[in-house]
């Protein structure tokens, strides 16, 4: 315990401190500190609004990996994320997403029996955060053990980032992948299925700015993703599984882009009200009624 005097002298230091620190400020901007201090305060209040819904996703994404880093050490595991030493780790990271989704969202899966076995490839709608796939591939291992891996954009292998459709879509959730194959390619190359998902009210929990012209034309010469956002609203999220698309020798990859694309408005048309309502999305939550699959 510090006595009083002690007290007293760390209080003295932090004023002398804080003192040098804003005279260095203002020696540096040329603004004096009471501006400054205004222009902080805006600039926190922006990023709280705009910003932080990204980095609380961010931090999550931290926080499990810091739980499998710690499970990991605790068991002396190796880096074989397929090996059944794993298995616990695991179900725990897939425990917690789905509480996470129940409590935050009361999401649901429908569909899950269409998912046919062996391998696929599974395409969605990409909403601005993610979530839903999150809570998909966790109580996809839940119900069923079954693994899912991602293939991401190979942007993400420069910088943190995402694709058109996530930031630059909208309540009218419109498929945006312009010319891009890759996918479709990737599953006739595999010889696997194509399985379509779709989540109702993915893009009221999350939006972005995406609609700003200024945005878009700088992520297009630049590809580095700064458009801000705002969200983490507790909407009610549904997760609906299509009829797989079966492996065809005789289709193109453009051709099967067109059949996805279908498959994807085909399931979004017939469980999302469009346009998309953040109010009607919060409402659902205690709406029990749904569509059938």
């Amino acid at each position: 315990m510090l006595s009083k005097s002690e007290s007293h002298t760390s209080w003295q230091e932090s004023v002398i401190s804080s003192t040098w620190l804003t005279y260095i400020l203002e020696e540096w901007t040329g603004v004096e500190y009471h501006y400054l201090y205004y222009i902080g305060f805006i600039w926190c209040v922006l990023n709280i609004i705009f910003f932080a819904p990204f980095l609380i996703f961010i931090s999550g994404s931290c926080f499990i990996n810091l739980l499998l880093h710690i499970y990991k050490k605790k068991n002396g595991l190796d880096e074989d994320f397929s090996n059944k030493s794993w298995d616990n780790g695991r179900f725990m990271v897939a425990s917690i997403l789905n509480m996470c989704g129940k409590l935050g969202n009361g999401y649901e899966l429908h569909g899950i029996e269409k998912i046919p076995e062996g391998p696929g490839l599974i395409v969605y709608y990409h909403g601005a955060i993610p979530l839903d796939y999150c809570f998909f591939i966790s109580n996809l291992y839940i119900q069923t053990g079954r693994l899912c891996y991602s293939a991401v954009d190979r942007f993400f292998a420069k910088l943190p980032g995402g694709s058109r459709e996530a930031f630059f879509s909208d309540e009218n959730y419109n498929l945006l992948w312009g010319n891009r194959k890759g996918f479709a390619q990737v599953a006739i190359d595999a010889k696997v299925p194509i399985i379509p998902l779709f989540t109702q009210n993915i893009r009221e929990g999350y939006r972005t700015f995406g609609k700003i012209g200024f945005f878009r034309w700088f992520y297009e010469r630049s590809r580095v993703l700064l458009i801000p956002g705002y969200g983490g609203f507790p909407v009610k999220l549904r997760t609906y599984v299509g009829d797989p698309i079966p492996y065809d020798p005789n289709i193109t990859a453009t051709e099967l882009v067109e059949k996805t694309k279908i498959a994807i408005e085909t399931l979004r048309d017939r469980h999302q009200k469009l346009p998309g309502s953040i109010l009607r999305a919060l409402l659902e939550r205690f709406d029990k009624h749904q569509k059938e699959d």
